[in-house]
This record gives C-alpha cells, structure tokens and sequence, in this order.
C-alpha cells in the first residue's frame, strides 16, 4: 500500500471516530442543552421587548403580556427545530453540523477576554495558549529527552545510564500538579522569582501583553519540562538500547566511524519511528492534560476553560471544548500513524 493510500485510510479512520465522538456528545448533553437554549430564547424575546417600552404598554394586563411572549419563543423554537425531540434526525444532523462547522452558540455563564458569549470567539482566545505552552514544553522535553536518552543508552550501565533511570522513575512518580505546587512556593513566594498567577496582568489588547505572556508562562513551562524529560530520556533509552546491540552498529564501529556519530545519526535513526510515535501521542496527551495543569497555574488556556466551564455547567463550552481537543488529539494521532508509515513501509503492508 502506498503512502498516500495508506494516510488517506487512516484518515478516513480519525474522521469515524470524532463523528463518533460528536454523537456521544450531543448524547449525553441533548435533552440538558435543550433547557439550555430555549431559556436563551426567553431571555432574548425578554430584552428584546424591554427595548420597546411602547410594546410593553400596549398590553392590559401582565397575562396578556406573558401569553404574548410565549407565543413568540414557541415561533422561534419552531424555527430553530427546537419543537422536536433532541434525538429525532433531524435534529441530529443539524447538532452534528454546527458542531463540525464550529457553530457551538453561545455560552451561558462564561465571558471571553473582550466580553463576547461566542464559544468560538472563547475557544479561539484560550487554544493559542494552550499550544503555545504545551507545544513548547512537549518540544523542550523530548530535545532533552533524546539526547540524554541517546547517550544512556549507548552507554548501558554507566553512571549516565543510572542516573537517567533513577531521575526518570523519580519524576514519574509525582503528579504535575504536585509538583506545580512546590514550584509555585518555591519560585514564586519564597524566592520571588516568577508570578504566582501565570495570568497576565495586563489586558489583551496591550502592546505588552505578548511578553508578559511569556514571563508569566516561565513558571508552568519549568515545571512540565522537569516532570517530563526524565521518562522520555528512559524510553529513548530503552529504544537505542536495543539498537546498540545490532550487528550493523558493530560494523560501523568497526569501519572507524565516531561513536558519537554512530550513536546521533545512524543509530538514532532507526529507533525514530516508535520515537515519533511517542513525541506526537505526548503532544496529543499534554494538550488533553491541560485541564488540571491550567487550574493549578491559572494559565489562561483551554485547560482553565473547561474546568471553569465544568464548574459552572456551561454546556456550550464543554461541547465546543471537547470537540476541539478532540480534533487536536485526533490530528496528532494520524500525524503518528503516517510518520510511523513513513519511517517503517512493512506498517503501510498491514
């Protein structure tokens, strides 16, 4: 099978599941997003008729009134599909198809930075920062990761070796969180060193607000790249390990090429493919894992949005959310599987 074929079945593939996943969405969120809309329905025929006092006066008594306004949240849920059941066809496909054109409404509680209700407005402020910092600290620990994992393993059983290996157990053993925790007493109030908060003071719209960003991301990147740098280091040293011990390294060892370019260019070569498969899976986690890191930093991201969004049952948010990440974790997933195609033909054969 060739590439192209190959990526275009597993696409295929990655577009089955985020169809599935959206239904299971609009499942278990149908008939609690249906309370949801129509009582926004009600509150915008209120204010609408608060606007025209004059239509308000015309009215005799309060139950001519409220008759009045009934009549016209019945025409508008009429209009929006809303006299039918959540799960009828055809509200499935209309849920389906605002969710896949990022038509997620408006939220109900929660506010962006300028003040807009629009979910995709909300989503499109939090997700640059949730990439930024994750992408960040994904590519910071698996540089650090390789090359420390590259020299252990080539070197089995030295005190490189061991040390990568107690560090690694050391750092996988206490959650991010935790230790987000101990650096936040540690930088931030004993030593002063960065912000507590890793919100910016400043307002989005200030010229500098882009570096008080990155001043203010210090804190939580540290922590990421000091929890997760260790495994990574342990797995590509489990990986050269192996490949160390081939008779082709041998070989070249034996035709005087350097060890160190044996170890960087040939070596580490061969063990690339589950080495990407790693660095894209870790990048789809770490953005999936954001929720609680966001929540312990304040991290202005989508992390922080979805547990204020879950704190508040803000229904609109949780579904555009989850459907955002959804596509991201999906995406770095097909992105594996066509790397891993790509680095080793005999998966594409399957």
């Amino acid at each position: 099978m060739g590439l192209a074929r190959y990526a275009a079945s597993r696409a295929a593939a990655m577009s089955g599941v985020l169809l599935a996943t959206v239904l299971i969405t609009i499942a278990v969120v149908g008939s609690n997003m249906d309370v949801i809309l129509k009582q926004g329905i009600s509150v915008q025929v209120r204010t609408e008729l608060a606007a025209d006092p004059a239509t308000v006066a015309s009215f005799g008594t309060p139950e001519e009134f409220e008759a009045y306004v009934a009549g016209i949240v019945r025409e508008r849920e009429v209009l929006l599909g809303l006299d039918e059941p959540w799960y009828s066809p055809l509200r499935l496909g209309q849920s389906v198809y605002r969710v896949i054109t990022l038509d997620f409404g408006h939220a109900t509680f929660l506010t962006g930075d300028t003040g807009s209700t629009s979910v995709s407005e909300i989503i499109l402020e939090k997700l640059p920062r949730t990439i930024l910092l994750f992408t960040t600290a994904t590519a910071a620990i698996s540089l650090i990761g390789i090359l420390l994992g590259a020299l252990a393993g080539s070197r089995a059983g030295s005190a490189p070796d061991r040390a990568t290996s107690a560090f690694a157990v050391a750092s996988s053993s206490f959650p991010v969180w935790w230790v987000g925790i101990l650096m936040i007493f540690l930088l931030a109030f004993t030593y002063q060193v960065f912000p507590a908060r890793s919100t910016p003071d400043l307002p989005p719209t200030d010229p500098g607000y882009a570096a008080s960003l990155l001043y203010h991301m210090a804190l939580p990147l540290i922590t990421l790249v000091l929890v997760g740098f260790g495994s990574w280091a342990y797995l590509v040293r489990n990986f050269m390990s192996g490949i160390m011990r081939e008779d082709f390294v041998a070989a070249k060892a034996a035709i005087g090429i350097p060890r160190r370019r044996i170890v960087y260019t040939h070596a580490l070569r061969n063990a690339a493919p589950p080495i990407v498969t790693v660095l894209a899976l870790s990048l789809s986690g770490s953005l999936g894992g954001a929720i609680i890191t966001e929540a312990v930093f304040d991290w202005p991201g989508m992390g922080r949005l979805y547990f204020e969004a879950i704190t508040a049952l803000d229904l609109p948010v949780i579904v555009g959310a989850t459907f955002v990440l959804t596509v991201f974790f999906l995406a770095s997933v097909l992105a594996a599987d066509i790397l891993y195609g790509y680095f080793d033909p005999r998966i594409r054969a399957r």
